[in-house]
Order: structure tokens, then C-alpha cells, then sequence
């Protein structure tokens, strides 16, 4: 397998001999929950052995329908990021679905993020890329792991300073996903830190009527599953009270059982770096 390109992210390495979690609510509400979930997740991380990154958009414009809640928009949602992370001193994560927000992003986000469904927008891609900011391309529902790859090349070509590819499962059939566990080394191939989405891999998309539903019941295997095939990172969206979240809440962990998988996965993690798996 070829050498990882590891990628700066504030003062720690993503695709090293620590994990990265990126974890918080789909999409901002109040403040005060985005700070509560970036105050608990961070010291779950710090005791599971993993480097945190706090996510939660500030809109959300794929939506299955006109009402759904999308967030506070741009301008609200940065500074809230940006008070996430002066006040919890812990880097921020977001997405962008227009090339124009890129810049306005970048000053604020450590890492900006390619939403799945817009993976294949060259304009956006590059974009984010030209900032100077790291960015995370979710692989799209419907794209093959290989294809990814192109992804990629549009990002470097673009003279990006670090990328990241998430995994977020694979359209099968109407309103159900799943996960192929190839995608991890597929995709690592080309040289990138890969990033395992448990939570939106278990998303029912349109499953409830005007929204999305989800089976939460099956991120913890397979994350576990997807620790175990050397997967640099887990991505989870979490809430401290999921049945009142304004989006994904039938996907998204109560915080102390996220708290509960994460160091199941930290002993999964030591197995893989005990074994030298990682670069198998």
C-alpha cells in the first residue's frame, strides 16, 4: 500500500499513529448544545486516545424537504464555529455548497468539508482546495470507491494542502445504504487519510416521510468494523438529546453511548497499530 500523506490539522497529524474523531450535531442549533457536544466529545476523545475535530454545518441545503430546519446559514453559523473553537480550544469542521463560501469558510474552519452529494463539482472542489485549508471529500452515495480518486487529482490539482476522503455508504436500492468494507483500502491507495461516516452510513434517505430516518442501532458495528480494516478516523454526529435533534436524529448517538463505542474502538485501534496493520 502506498505512503500515506499524512495531514496537518492544528497541531496534530490526521493519518498517524493516532486516530481522528470528527464528531458533534448534523447541523447547528442553539449554541449551547453545539458547545456541549464539543466539551464532551473532546474529553471522550482525549480518553479514548483519539484527536478531535468538532463538525456541525451551518446549512444543511440538501434537505428532503422545503421546511426542514438548514441551519443558521453562513454568517450566524461561522461565528458560532468560531466561538466553538475559542472557547473549547478544539478545531471546527463545516461544509460548503457554493464556491463563493469557500473563502469566508476558510477563515474561520480548520477543514472544509465537500458535502457527498456534491463530490463530483469540480468548481467547488477547487474552490476549497485553493484556500489553503485541508478538505474532506465525502464520497458520494452513488460513487464507486475507485472513481474517488478523481476526486482527489481535482483537489491536489488545485494545489490543496492536505485531503481527507470519508466513506458514507453506497446506495442500495430505494431509501437504504450500505457499507462496503473494501472502500477503506480502495480508497487509502491513493495515498490519503480515509475517514469512516458510522453515522451517516446508517441513515434511511427519505425513510420517514419528508425526512430522513435512520437505524442507529448498527453504528457501533460498523465502526467497529470499519477500526478494524485501518480506517484513519471516525466521523459521528451526536446530540445530547437525539429524538429533539432538527436534523438526523434517528442517526445520531446520545453522548454517553458514543462515549461507550469510542473506547471499544480504542482498543480495536491498539490491536491494528500493535500489528502493524495500518500499512499492510
Amino acid at each position: 500500500m502506498p505512503k500515506i500523506n499524512s495531514v496537518k490539522i492544528a497541531n496534530f497529524q490526521v493519518g498517524g499513529a493516532k486516530p481522528l474523531l470528527i464528531a458533534g450535531p448534523c447541523v447547528l442549533e442553539e449554541i449551547d448544545i453545539a458547545l456541549k457536544c464539543a466539551r464532551f466529545m473532546k474529553e471522550v476523545a482525549r480518553e479514548a486516545g483519539f484527536n478531535y475535530v468538532f463538525k456541525a454545518s451551518f446549512d444543511k441545503a440538501n434537505r428532503t424537504s422545503l421546511s426542514s430546519y438548514r441551519g443558521p446559514g453562513i454568517e450566524k453559523g461561522l461565528a458560532m464555529l468560531e466561538q466553538v473553537k475559542k472557547e473549547m480550544n478544539v478545531p471546527v469542521i463545516s461544509d460548503i455548497h457554493e464556491p463563493w463560501q469557500a473563502e469566508p469558510a476558510a477563515e474561520v474552519l480548520d477543514i472544509i468539508q465537500i458535502p457527498a452529494f456534491l463530490c463530483r463539482q469540480t468548481d467547488l472542489i477547487v474552490a476549497a482546495a485553493r484556500t489553503g485549508r485541508p478538505v474532506n471529500i465525502k464520497k458520494g452515495q452513488f460513487v464507486s470507491p475507485w472513481d474517488m480518486y478523481y476526486a482527489v487529482e481535482k483537489a491536489r490539482g488545485a494545489g490543496a494542502q492536505g485531503i481527507l476522503l470519508t466513506e458514507r455508504g453506497y446506495t442500495f436500492g430505494y431509501r437504504n445504504l450500505v457499507v462496503d468494507m473494501r472502500t477503506f483500502p480502495i480508497m487509502r491507495s491513493f495515498g490519503v487519510p480515509v475517514i469512516f461516516d458510522a453515522t451517516h452510513s446508517v441513515q434511511l434517505p427519505g425513510g420517514a416521510g419528508g425526512a430522513s430516518g435512520g437505524e442507529r442501532e448498527f453504528v457501533g458495528p460498523l465502526a467497529r468494523a470499519a477500526i478494524a480494516t485501518g480506517v484513519d478516523g471516525i466521523f459521528m454526529e451526536v446530540h445530547p438529546e437525539p429524538e429533539k435533534a432538527l436534523c438526523d436524529g434517528p442517526n445520531s448517538l446520545p453522548l454517553e453511548e458514543a462515549r461507550k463505542l469510542l473506547l471499544v474502538l480504542k482498543e480495536i485501534y491498539e490491536v491494528i497499530l500493535k500489528n502493524d496493520i495500518l500499512s499492510a
